[in-house]
């Protein structure tokens, strides 16, 4: 993607996990980067480690002055922006009918419009650039729905819909844009990264409940390596085609094909019936 023997990146959420991951196989190759998280203290080493190449700053992706200052300050140090990782984020499970509306709309600040609203502060410098790559971290709940995951699966969802149409609008530019489907992985997303409601309806026990049982027992034991996927997007940043979409781990692999293999066969399965909805030509 990037022309320069140093692409400049700005990465959200590197406190742990892929981003962090990131993060240090980035700065570990000599290239530049913006790390955030919202609490300095989790990236201090991060900056201290790379003083000359990496611009730590303090990002709650929700707070629309604080991702300005982050962009400017980007600009100001490095002169631009070559590759965004939209990283930032949690999960939220629940039954969609015991979903809490204060951590719902929560969930949406943070997955959803605080990473619109990066893209768009960034979009200017990438379009001035005529170049420039956008990471989307989504999920295999972007492909497909599970107990207990449904607003959690809604907020990935968005991001995927989202990302075809800003695929469509700038790649005449020069920006392309990869979403990234993990899987399982061994970062702490079970762990410090997941907010709960449980659920008290018995109706939803062998369904929700048993799959936030599943989900906490898995926790450590994932099959996914952060710093392989880590080192997948630092190769994706400089293909020539990267592309669209991109499934991680065999499970998103099998899950996300089984399930996009679903939807086209409704698709064709109905198509006449479907098709009896136009006007008579």
């Amino acid at each position: 993607m990037a022309t320069h023997t140093t692409p400049i990146w700005f990465i959200t959420g590197c406190s742990t996990g892929f981003g962090r991951a990131v993060a240090e196989q980035v700065l570990a190759r000599g290239w530049r980067a913006v790390v955030t998280a919202r609490g300095l203290g989790s990236i201090a080493t991060l900056a201290q480690s790379h003083p000359d190449t990496s611009l730590a700053l303090a990002l709650d992706v929700t707070q629309p002055q604080q991702i300005t200052a982050a962009v400017a300050a980007a600009e100001a140090r490095f002169g631009g922006i070559d590759v965004l990782l939209n990283n930032a984020g949690y999960g939220y499970q629940s039954s969609v009918e015991e979903g809490d509306e204060a951590e719902i709309r929560a969930l949406f600040d943070a997955n959803v419009f605080g990473l619109f609203a990066l893209t768009r502060a960034v979009l200017p410098l990438m379009r001035r650039q005529r170049r420039g790559h956008v990471f989307n971290i989504t999920s295999l709940a972007g492909i497909s729905g599970f107990a207990a995951s449904g607003y959690y699966a809604a907020s990935k969802h968005a991001v995927e819909g989202w990302s075809d149409s800003l695929a469509v609008e700038c790649n005449p530019l020069g920006i392309r844009v990869t979403c990234i489907e993990p899987g399982p992985f061994r970062t702490d997303w079970a762990g410090r990264s997941l907010h709960r409601t449980p659920s008290r309806i018995a109706d939803y026990d062998d369904v929700v409940t048993a799959r936030m049982r599943q989900t906490e027992g898995h926790s450590g034991k994932q099959p996914g390596d952060p710093q392989r996927a880590a080192a997948l997007i630092l190769e994706l940043s400089e293909h020539a085609q990267p592309p669209r979409n991109i499934a991680l781990g065999a499970r998103a692999v099998e899950m996300g094909t089984r399930r996009l293999k679903a939807k086209l066969a409704d698709i064709e399965r109905w198509a006449p019936e479907g098709l009896r909805t136009d006007y008579d030509v």
